[in-house]
């Protein structure tokens, strides 16, 4: 069965990554997972307040039901199923047990229209769609009648659908009550499906959030999974039992390999949110081991202590800054490679505890183990803010098309503005024009039905051209210095790299992304959105009068704060590279809209072109 471990021993031999069993698919290893640790906790999620838990066993047999009750639809091996949902463990029993059976698992961004629906259950050929409550069935029914392969509609919630008599619509309860009667008749079907599989196999889609063109659908095979699991221990210290929070969306590969499949080499518990809106809260009831998200959530909560620090008390002020200033020395140091004195090192843990210990519990980061970004560039001083708490926070990079990881810093040797090295059997080069290139067994199997995108993408040697430029140093350590399609070109023939200014603006606590304008021009310009939150928080503080938020983009005082803030980054920067002046964008913008990717992340083109006469207004 292609799988180097008897399920009911687990012996095995040295050669086998102990992390993978041996196991050529990820369905073997759950499998083998859920019955070596049966009665050990897998998924908790919170309800109305109330935590609850599946065990492995109970993950095994909810995915067993939905892979069965797929197949009694006329789901073939091959053919994908889609999840239109938050994180859930509905989401997993779904894309589990859709593989299990040699099925395709796909997903959708939550926050995706109609038309977004529509083209990701068209271009996937989808057969069976799972979505989450009655809004996004709304999106599902609107556009089903131009989806000609999809046969069935499962909802998870179907509160508020009393009434509903909709032969193409079930429940998620009724779907997985007939799984069950069918596992109970024949359950070896589900084992047989899975020894069935094979490393060529698909194992799911990833639609690219589509900032040129419609999105793509990258195919992660067996083989990719397989082989970044063996790889984790390059980069992650976390052990089986310890915790972990899924929040960003699962649709993404990042979340994807770290909710769903690193699971099941390690054995942490995974922990869903209630909601979008009470993360923060769960993040410090649960006291994650490992947390992994973009560089906007760990700026997000460097903002939250800075601003909340500036109205604290004298003493407290004082003491942190006494702290910060302490850790902020050790972090040099440590950067430097130089060794802290005894007594340093004594009054910077004597000095964390009385200002720290309660800033890492309120952000949820006390019993963190690893702490990991990445996604985009990261602003050097918010690393080293983060090591001066005691946080190692260290840099990684891949992308959908390298199954998630291609390399990540080791904590021994953290090097600012370097996304560190790559795991063993990937190898890295760069291109004449430095684009970086990667080959190795988390290479992709290609984009869904686009053989000649593929062709594009991975050239006849096996080399990924990821599109991003950058720097390989003489330890080997990567560096990401932008998208080579992003780098401005001024008039007078200088090249910015317009992501290191942006990254830097992105630090203030105002500024929730930046847009860098300039390509052939004088000098450059810049779009500004910013933080809702905090800014209106400033207004209200400094009594500045505002009804809206356009309103508030407006005012004299916000203005004059974020210009202080731009001005803050210029005396940082070179002369060629420093903003001249700026515009805040006047709509609140959110994942719908067109100008943000689904992780909240600006698309320079959409922005530079819909803004054109802002952009136009700056040069006059």
């Amino acid at each position: 069965m292609h799988c180097a471990v008897a399920v009911e021993s687990i012996s095995m031999s040295k050669q086998e990554n102990p992390l993978t069993l041996g196991c050529d698919t990820a369905a073997k290893l759950f499998r083998a997972r859920a019955r070596m640790w049966g009665a050990a906790p897998a998924l908790r999620w919170k309800a109305r307040g109330i935590w609850h838990s599946a065990t492995w066993a109970e993950y095994l047999s909810a995915a067993r039901a939905v892979g069965l009750a797929l197949a009694d639809l006329g789901v073939a091996r091959g053919e994908v199923v889609t999840l239109l949902a938050e994180n859930r463990p509905e989401w997993l029993y779904a894309d589990m047990g859709a593989q299990g059976m040699g099925m395709i698992g796909n997903g959708i961004y939550p926050t995706s229209s109609p038309e977004q629906v529509e083209h990701v259950l068209g271009d996937s050929h989808t057969r069976v769609l799972i979505v989450e409550d009655d809004e996004q069935l709304d999106k599902a029914l609107a556009v089903r009648e131009r989806c000609p392969k999809l046969m069935k509609i499962v909802v998870m919630e179907t509160e508020g659908l009393r009434g509903l008599a909709d032969p193409m619509v079930t429940s998620f309860a009724d779907f997985i009550a007939r799984g069950s009667q069918l596992a109970a008749e024949r359950g070896a079907d589900f084992d047989a499906a899975i020894d069935e599989g094979g490393p060529e196999d698909i194992a799911f889609l990833v639609y690219t959030s589509g900032t040129t063109g419609a999105p793509k659908g990258a195919m992660i095979a067996q083989r990719n999974l397989i082989f970044q699991l063996g790889t984790v221990r390059e980069y992650l210290t976390v052990e089986k039992g310890d915790k972990t929070l899924s929040f960003l969306p699962l649709c993404h590969i990042a979340e994807r390999m770290a909710t769903v499949f690193n699971q099941l080499a390690i054995g942490y518990i995974v922990h869903f949110p209630e909601n979008a809106g009470t993360v923060a809260n769960d993040m410090r009831e649960v006291s994650p081991h490992m947390v992994f998200a973009p560089p906007r959530f760990w700026e997000k909560m460097y903002s939250q202590v800075e601003l909340f620090m500036r109205d604290a008390i004298v003493p407290a002020r004082a003491l942190y800054n006494m702290a910060l200033k302490a850790g902020m020395q050790a972090a040099e140091a440590r950067l430097a490679g130089r060794p802290a004195a005894e007594w340093d090192s004594a009054k910077l843990k004597l000095l964390r505890t009385l200002a720290f210990s309660n800033v890492r519990d309120f952000l949820g980061l006390a019993s963190v183990k690893n702490a990991i970004t990445g996604a985009a560039p990261v602003p050097p001083d918010l690393l080293k803010w983060y090591l001066a708490l005691g946080v190692d926070l260290i840099e990684g990079f891949g992308m959908t098309e390298t199954t998630g990881f291609v390399c990540a810093t080791p904590p021994a040797k953290i090097k600012v503005g370097f996304a560190g090295r790559c795991a063993p059997g990937v190898e890295i080069r760069l291109a004449a024009d430095d684009e970086i290139l990667v080959r190795g067994g988390n290479v992709f199997a290609g984009y869904w039905n686009a053989p000649a995108k593929t062709a594009e993408t991975i050239d006849a040697d096996g080399w990924l051209h990821t599109g991003d430029c950058g720097e390989i140093d003489a330890d080997g350590y990567l560096a990401i210095r932008d998208r080579i399609k992003d780098i401005i070109i001024t008039s007078g023939g200088k090249n910015i790299t317009p992501s290191n200014i942006e990254n830097q603006l992105k630090f203030s606590p105002y500024i929730a992304d930046a847009v860098v304008i300039g390509e052939a021009r004088h000098y450059l310009t810049c779009l500004i959105m910013i933080d809702q939150e905090n800014v209106a928080s400033f207004a209200q503080d400094a009594a500045v009068p505002f009804t809206d938020f356009a309103s508030l983009t407006r005012a004299p005082e916000v203005l004059r704060l974020i210009g202080a803030e731009i001005e803050a980054v210029n005396q940082r920067l070179a002369r060629v590279e420093q903003i001249k002046t700026f515009r805040i964008l006047a709509q609140l913008l959110t994942a719908e809209d067109e100008e943000l990717t689904p992780t909240m992340k600006l698309k320079r083109r959409v922005v530079a072109t819909k803004y054109a006469g802002l952009v136009e207004e700056m040069y006059r």
